[in-house]
């Protein structure tokens, strides 16, 4: 099947397909740059949107990537990056290997077209030549033809008549033999150029648009080739990533395997844990007995204790621990604000990074006394007293971050019990304290017992020393201005405060709420304007003051 044979009369059909095969080709390519625009737009979104979801550097959303599910999604965010690369690749790939090729081969296949087409114009414009050659010839010789016969008839009818002359006869048998010459170069001429079109006819059909149109079908047969073999370029450069977002997907598997619920519950009993003992069983009163009851140091003890923290505990004993002297939103330096369990969490992690920063300091200083031995031993390379000043510097960073290590490392001895949980000024104070209560109860016993009725009178006593007391403690916080109360409470369970910070409250009783719980499990509560403190949050239920500032809407 050839193009030359079949199609020798369909040069301008044949022009129309190679120029529609062109086009085909061109919307291929149009086609494959699109597809590439899209997957770099698709990766560019998909690296967004792995930003977008990333946790912000010393931020909140950090410390919660420590739980399993999360891990596994920072893993997923990460894949979808790596993922997104792949999306590249295939741009990357299709452009070089499809697009920009596919452009130069059609540039190519154009001018090959061109010529090939230009070339059987030229060939088909020689034959209209030597046709119409031959058709002038032929027309020359018809023309000549008949001009013969005309003067052979002329010539025949002078000589029939008998009043024409013997001159005129003459001249008209000279005209027509004149003529008939004439047309018998005509026939010649015509003869001769009949024979060279016939020739040049023939190697027109049977050579020139044979051999040109056969040009053409290899063209076309190769634009055709050329197309599928882009195609299956298409489709192996995407098969060429598929392995490796196999392993992106299997990676997401694989983080989603990884996730374990019994350690990100751990994790919340780590984050939450207050340290402290939950509510004991509260006691039996039994008001049946009467008034008079034996004396006993630990009667006394406890009855001083409790009223003792009733009375203002709350207020002294709250205003002794160091972040209620801060309540305008400070963090105290040794985080005595916190639970213990929370507060030994936070010295940990601030004991890490010192050490961090200590270990950069070191590496610095190291760094920097090796340049200053190759100055010493090179000094065209560098002054070495240049560099004694910022050694200076580093060595004293180096010695102010140990000492707060030191610092941080002893408040944390004291929460895991490694140290006295007091300072030795606090260990004073309470030993003045425990005198006076000591003393205090002795008064109160013989007070009772020299009574002439045999009444209980320890209260009064009692309650004119821890008087004393709490003016004693609360000399030094007078100037503090009491923070406005956002709402009520109400205690749904006895809670018997016996850490600093925390106050005493008894089953039933309405107090104010100055403080919401912060998420640590602890809310603050005042009792009588002059007594504050911490309290669990699971023991009060809350009723918040909607139109106080700072209070949040409960539904």
């Amino acid at each position: 099947m050839s193009w030359g044979t079949e199609l020798w009369d369909q040069f301008d059909n044949l022009e129309k397909h190679t120029q529609w095969g062109i086009d085909i080709l061109e919307k291929y390519i149009k086609f494959v740059k699109e597809r590439t625009d899209i997957e770099l737009s698709y990766a560019k979104q998909l690296r967004n949107l792995s930003k977008k979801y990333q946790p912000k550097k010393n931020s909140k959303e950090e410390e919660e990537y420590k739980y399993t599910a999360c891990k596994a999604f920072l893993s997923t965010l990460n894949e979808m990056n790596d993922y997104a690369g792949q999306h590249e690749v295939i741009s990357e790939n299709m452009t070089s290997q499809i697009t920009v090729d596919l452009m130069r081969y059609v540039q190519e296949l154009k001018q090959e077209r061109k010529s090939n087409f230009h070339d059987g114009r030229k060939a088909q414009q020689h034959i209209e030549t030597c046709w119409k050659q031959l058709e002038s010839s032929k027309r020359r010789f018809e023309r000549d033809c008949k001009e013969a016969d005309r003067a052979q008839q002329y010539f025949e009818k002078m000589d029939a008549d008998i009043n024409v002359t013997k001159a005129d006869v003459e001249k008209a048998r000279q005209q027509a033999q004149l003529r008939h010459q004439m047309a018998e170069d005509s026939k010649a001429d015509y003869s001769s150029i009949l024979q060279r079109f016939n020739q040049e006819q023939w190697e027109y059909y049977h050579t020139h648009i044979p051999n040109i149109f056969q040009k053409i079908q290899e063209m076309e047969e190769r634009r055709i080739v050329r197309i599928g073999e882009s195609m299956k370029t298409y489709a192996e450069v995407d098969r060429q990533v598929i392995p490796i977002i196999g392993k992106c997907l299997d990676g997401i598997v694989k983080a989603a395997e990884s996730i374990d619920q019994k350690n990100d519950s751990q994790l919340v009993v780590e984050a939450y844990k207050s340290g402290f003992e939950p509510p004991g069983d509260i006691e039996f009163e039994d008001y049946t007995q009467p008034m008079k009851r034996t004396v006993s140091e630990n009667s006394l003890s406890s009855s001083k204790e409790g009223k003792s923290e009733l009375r203002f505990g709350g207020k002294s004993r709250g205003k002794l621990w160091p972040f209620i002297k801060k309540n305008k939103g400070a963090t105290p330096e040794d985080f005595s604000n916190l639970p213990p369990e929370q507060r030994r969490k936070k010295l940990q992690q601030k004991v890490d990074d010192l050490n961090k920063e200590i270990q950069k300091e070191t590496d610095q200083r190291d760094a920097i006394t090796k340049m200053k031995d190759v100055y010493l031993k090179n000094p065209q390379m560098g002054d070495p007293t240049s560099l004694d000043h910022k050694l200076a510097e580093v060595t004293q960073n180096i010695e102010r971050l140990r000492l707060e290590t030191q610092k941080f490392e002893a408040w944390l001895a004291e929460v895991e019990g490694r140290l006295p949980a007091r300072s030795e000024q606090a260990r004073r104070q309470s030993g003045m304290y425990d005198g006076q209560t000591h003393q205090t109860v002795t008064n109160c016993a013989q007070d009772r017992e020299s009574s002439p009725d045999g009444s209980y009178t320890e209260e009064q006593s009692q309650e004119s020393e821890l008087k004393v007391l709490a003016t004693d403690f609360d000399d030094e916080f007078d100037d503090e201005e009491p923070l406005p109360a956002i709402g009520t409470c109400k205690a749904l369970y006895t809670f018997e405060g016996q850490n600093e910070g925390t106050i005493s409250v008894v089953e039933g009783e309405m107090l104010s709420v100055i403080e919401e719980d912060k998420g640590d499990g602890w809310t603050r509560i005042r009792r009588n304007e002059d007594e504050e403190g911490y309290v669990p949050t699971s023991y009060v239920e809350v009723y918040l003051d909607k139109n106080a500032k700072g209070a949040k809407t409960y539904i």
